[in-house]
């Protein structure tokens, strides 16, 4: 087998496993289902004891998605927040329908860059886009394992379609 080969499977593989990783539905409960049922009462509540809301998770993992999507799609270096508390957007209640909106427009933006050739070029600093891509995956599932915390606190899971339970 040529390297080529290796890369070039490699790629496949990484490129069919990308959407899964933030879609779940696999592993872990899918993001749809995640927030499936959930009004805007609901999606603001932060329960006692818990530091964010639903909506508040889903708005800082919009933050960071578009920040790492406006560098793999404008091939620049962005600079970093200057605090954590920057990519922590307060949401009232009338804004969940717009975050979550927000949240699966901009997993729509990122379908396309799983499959790119140029996954190894690096393009923030020394990150790569494959890499990148990586970290917007891990940090969606990181912070939808949070929403299911938080929904079970509000007595609101499973969703509607059902959830992981067993």
């Amino acid at each position: 087998m040529t390297e080529p080969d290796r890369n070039e499977r490699a790629q496949l593989a990484f490129a069919r496993l990308l959407p899964k990783l933030f879609r779940g539905g696999q592993a872990f409960v899918g993001v749809e289902a995640a927030l499936s049922g959930l009004d805007a009462t609901q999606a603001v509540t932060r329960p006692a004891g818990l530091p964010h809301s639903v909506a508040e998770l889903v708005a800082h993992v919009n933050w960071w998605n578009r920040w790492m999507l406006d560098i793999i799609e404008m091939g620049a270096a962005q600079p970093y927040p200057k605090s954590a508390a920057d990519t922590w957007p307060a949401v009232a209640e009338g804004e969940w329908p717009r975050v979550k909106n927000e949240f699966y427009e901009l997993l729509a933006r990122i379908d396309p860059h799983a499959a790119r050739p140029d996954l190894a070029n690096p393009v923030n600093h020394e990150e790569t886009i494959g890499e990148l891509l990586a970290d917007m995956a891990l940090h969606t599932a990181h912070h939808f394992g949070q929403v299911v915390t938080v929904r079970q606190a509000l007595g609101a899971w499973p969703p509607p379609g059902g959830g992981d339970t067993w």
